[in-house]
């Protein structure tokens, strides 16, 4: 279902997106502290969430997840022809790719249109796309079975509060528009690898901002400043996120390539246990695969 003008002059609350940002009346100021300002799309950021970034072997930002008590949900933007229907051809090739990966997939009829839906033991993946002028947006959300429900319904709210800046550069269709990450979490990234080359370790540690990163923010003990800042909103969650390497998957992942080095495709962690909600990699088949 392509979006295209039909949210002209429309204001972020009303749960009509995902919004183009040409078209919105919201100014950038007033999302500063609901939104994750990611470059080429705006993210809502969930009451009692965390956010984590997604790094590339090259120390590049690939993904930024919003992590919440049901699992976890990214959004994406890529760049699509001015006729509208690339979803339509997403889902078929996404369905293809899962069902080769050995997950059980199915596709659902949701809110704009076709969902694809994979289940693995234990985890379902949702991936909700939806087309809009120049550019597709896709969520997908991946949790524990027993949190499908609320985890999907999670996932359909932030996609429907999230904005695309899709831009003037010519890209070609299907190519990842570029993520930027906010000056608190570049920050971050850097202190990650940096930790990582004075370690000597091949990946990146998790990283809390800590009190230094949000006093920057000029947040007091009660989590406000002077500006309105408030505990669990954007800025507050950008200052305590985490760094992961997007090669080092905590879950069975029915599109990566690898999972880890367990021998049965499980990758552990002792810390949380095996069926813990995923904050690592995923769906880096898929992106490559668009590029194809």
């Amino acid at each position: 279902m392509a979006r295209q003008n039909a949210n002209q002059g429309l204001s972020i609350g009303q749960a009509a997106g995902p919004y183009d940002i040409d078209a919105l009346v919201t100014s950038l100021a007033e999302l500063q502290n609901s939104h994750l300002d990611l470059g080429s799309v705006l993210v809502p950021v969930v009451e009692g969430g965390q956010v984590t970034v997604e790094m590339t072997a090259d120390h590049q930002p690939e993904a930024v997840y919003l992590v919440t008590p049901f699992g976890r949900i990214g959004v994406a933007a890529f760049a699509a022809p001015k006729t509208p229907g690339l979803w339509r051809e997403v889902v078929r090739e996404l369905a293809e790719s899962l069902r080769d990966s050995g997950a059980g997939t199915s596709i659902e009829d949701g809110h704009w249109g076709r969902e694809v839906v994979a289940e693995v033991p234990g985890t379902v993946h949702r991936f909700i796309g939806v087309d809009g002028p120049r550019w597709l947006v896709r969520c997908v959300s991946s949790g524990p079975t027993e949190a499908t429900e609320p985890l999907s319904q999670l996932a359909r709210a932030v996609l429907a509060e999230s904005v695309v800046r899709r831009g003037n550069e010519p890209y070609p269709p299907r190519e990842a528009l570029p993520i930027e990450l906010p000056d608190v979490l570049a920050a971050q990234v850097a202190a990650a690898q940096q930790e990582m080359a004075e370690s000597g370790e091949p990946g990146f540690e998790n990283i809390d901002a800590g009190a230094d990163e949000v006093s920057e923010q000029g947040l007091d003990a009660q989590g406000f400043n002077s500006d309105g800042v408030s505990a669990g909103g954007a800025l507050d969650q950008l200052a305590q996120a985490t760094v992961v390497p997007s090669d080092e998957p905590d879950y069975d992942d029915p599109v990566a390539d690898d999972h880890g080095d367990d021998p049965d495709g499980q990758a552990q962690d002792p810390a949380r246990g095996a069926d813990a909600p995923s904050t690592g990699s995923a769906m880096q088949r898929l992106r490559r695969s668009w590029r194809r």
